[in-house]
C-alpha cells in the first residue's frame, strides 16, 4: 500500500510539472516543427521597426512590411530575409505561435508555407502574402527555411 501511495504522489509531481508547459502541435503542420522551437522564444525579443521602408522585424535578419498596420481581419504582409537566397523554388513556411494559448497555426491565409523571389528593398529574398492573426495577444511568428529554423519576430496584436 506504502508503494501505491508512493506512486501516486510521484506521478502527480510530473504530472504537475510537465502539463503546465504542454505544447502541441497540430497533425497538419509541417513535419520539422519541434516543441523546443517554441521553448526557445524570448518574450523581450519583441520585433522593431527599422530601415526607410517601415520594415519590422529583426534587422539583417527578417522583416515585413505590413506589420505595423496590424488588426485581425486579412492584410498583405512583404516577408523581408537577409543571408538566403529566393529564387521561386525556396519555401518560407510561416508558423503562428500564441504565447498565452500555446497554440500553434498557421497565419498566411493560403497555408502554411509561401514561396520565396529574389531581393528586395535591401533583404536577399522577400515574398508577398496574406496574413490573417485569427486573434490579438502577444504571437511569436516563427521563419524557416529548407526546413530550419530561421528567426521570430514577436509581436503584440491589438483587438
Amino acid at each position: 500500500m506504502k508503494r501505491f501511495v508512493l506512486l501516486c504522489a510521484m506521478l502527480l509531481v510530473v504530472v504537475g510539472c510537465t502539463n503546465e508547459e504542454k505544447i502541441t502541435i497540430p497533425e497538419n503542420a509541417p513535419d520539422f516543427l519541434q516543441e523546443n522551437d517554441f521553448a526557445s522564444i524570448k518574450g523581450n525579443d519583441k520585433a522593431v521597426e527599422f530601415g526607410d521602408r517601415a520594415i519590422i522585424g529583426n534587422a539583417n535578419k527578417s522583416g515585413v512590411i505590413g506589420a505595423n498596420m496590424q488588426s485581425l481581419s486579412t492584410q498583405k504582409w512583404m516577408w523581408h530575409l537577409w543571408g538566403i537566397e529566393g529564387n521561386g523554388n525556396t519555401e518560407l513556411p510561416v508558423v503562428g505561435y500564441h504565447k498565452d494559448t500555446k497554440t500553434i497555426q498557421p497565419i498566411i491565409v493560403d497555408g502554411w508555407s509561401i514561396g520565396l523571389g529574389g531581393p528586395a528593398n535591401g533583404a536577399d529574398a522577400h515574398s508577398p502574402s496574406s496574413v490573417k492573426i485569427p486573434s490579438p495577444g502577444e504571437w511569436a511568428i516563427l521563419l524557416y527555411t529548407n526546413g530550419k529554423y530561421l528567426d521570430a519576430l514577436i509581436d503584440d496584436i491589438p483587438k
